[in-house]
């Protein structure tokens, strides 16, 4: 999330770029470490009346896991990317596969679609969230247990969840969309306006906007 941390500031938002331990704890217990950091760098910020959250993949999970129990009164917009919001089938399919705990942790067992699935556990968005979803894979061992279209680790339509206020999909892989350029376009526009830009209004520079600060979830290189 480096890239999208320094896009972030250069769009003028105060960021806060948080980094955990994915491969070693539940969902149940990274929530509030990744979360709460995450809380905690931005309200140190001075003169900050808002904080929106910019996730990727994992990172979503542990928001709306983290708001299931919390109240954030100071709570601003959301963008997710890539979210397993409905689970991911893969971690069904994978889930014995040699190797599978090993890189992506007990969190990544908790990702599927089975009775173990926290995603499917959570309730519908109630706070401002638009999601960012992908439809190319580099990952065609992956894919080929997914519905098409994917990203190579969650399908386009599993990234969805009820309440959600806008919704786009992007010609970009699961592991690289964060990093890209009109991902990182759509993030900012949202952030400041509550919908995604069309095509035509990303043509125009980007101008700073320094009112709300922002919290970056860092992703995992073994998110599902």
């Amino acid at each position: 999330m480096q890239t999208m941390y320094g896009a972030l500031r250069d769009a003028g938002f105060e960021a806060v770029n948080v980094d955990y331990p994915s491969r070693e704890r539940p969902i149940e217990e990274l929530a509030p470490i990744a979360v709460g950091a995450g809380l905690e760098g931005c309200r140190a910020v001075d003169n900050i009346d808002r904080i929106h959250f910019v996730t990727h993949s994992l990172g979503g999970i542990l928001l709306r896991q983290y708001l299931a129990k919390n109240e954030i009164p100071d709570l601003g917009r959301v963008v997710m990317l890539g979210p397993p919001n409905q689970g991911s089938i893969a971690v069904d399919k994978l889930l014995d596969v040699p190797g599978f705990d090993w890189v992506n942790g007990p969190a990544g067992r908790q990702l599927g679609k089975g009775e173990a699935s926290v995603p499917l556990a959570l309730g519908s968005a109630d706070f401002e969230l638009g999601i960012i979803a992908g439809d190319r894979t580099i990952d065609p061992v992956t894919s080929a247990v997914l519905e098409n279209p994917d990203d190579g680790r969650v399908s386009v339509e599993d990234t969805k969840l009820d309440g959600m206020d806008d919704f786009v999909v992007v010609r970009h892989s699961h592991a690289f969309m964060m990093r890209m350029q009109r991902p990182i376009e759509l993030t900012i526009h949202f952030l400041r306006s509550g919908r995604f830009a069309t095509t035509g209004e990303l043509c125009c520079p980007i101008k700073p906007f320094a009112s709300p600060a922002v919290h970056e979830t860092a992703p995992s290189d073994t998110d599902p």
